[in-house]
């Protein structure tokens, strides 16, 4: 067995070394910086997927992107006993916030994040982006009060997947007022194998996002 990830900086890569690191996976992390100027990959990434996207993992020689592709497999592979809902009737909603970060939350979080960078998002898209923020994070906000984690009663791959939105939507003063959320992503960033995927892979977030 062999895993061989691509890492970028400032990227959604980094919830793959916490994941590799929270199962006690080896793994080879290659590093990849963005260009100074535009802010996107480099070359390099390109030769290894097309898309040039982060992460991008190589398991057994098959190449992959998606995060929660790469979650999903990964942890079906080494951690189904310890990031899986541990009985069957918790699947269908583990499955649904897995994959809730990058099918439905990732939009309107990452544009409305970029928005000030950009000279703004108008107040059309703006005024539509803010309500889709507000109804997602309150979603998000209410399945986390008075639980511990999104499924179940311990971490799972959904979980990782979330915190990279939630990182950029508190870098961007998105949070707001909600408590459980704010205590929920705490929590996540306590976690040692958290703080080592920062440690190894560099900050999750761009400091000047959002402006």
């Amino acid at each position: 067995m062999s895993v061989v990830l691509h890492h970028l900086e400032y990227s959604r890569s980094t919830r793959v070394i916490w994941l590799l690191e929270e199962m006690g996976t080896p793994y080879e992390m290659v590093r990849h910086q963005r260009d100074p100027q535009t802010f996107r990959a480099p070359p390099e990434l390109a030769q290894v997927h097309p898309l040039s996207k982060a992460p991008t993992v190589i398991i057994d020689g098959h190449v992959m992107v998606e995060s929660g592709a790469i979650i999903e497999y990964l942890i079906e592979r080494f951690g189904s006993e310890t990031l899986a809902p541990a009985n069957a009737k918790d699947r269908p909603a583990y499955l649904e916030w897995l994959h809730f970060a990058e099918g439905t939350m990732s939009g309107p979080i990452i544009f409305t994040a970029l928005g000030p960078r950009f000279g703004g998002l108008g107040p059309m898209l703006g005024g539509f982006l803010g309500a889709e923020v507000t109804k997602l994070l309150d979603h998000a906000d209410k399945a986390v009060t008075d639980h511990e984690f999104l499924v179940g009663d311990r971490l799972s791959g959904a979980d990782i997947n979330m915190a990279y939105l939630l990182e950029v939507a508190d870098a961007s003063k998105l949070l707001g007022e909600r408590p459980a959320l704010r205590a929920y992503l705490q929590r996540l960033r306590e976690r040692p194998a958290y703080q080592k995927s920062i440690e190894i892979g560099g900050p999750m977030i761009f400091a000047a996002m959002g402006g």
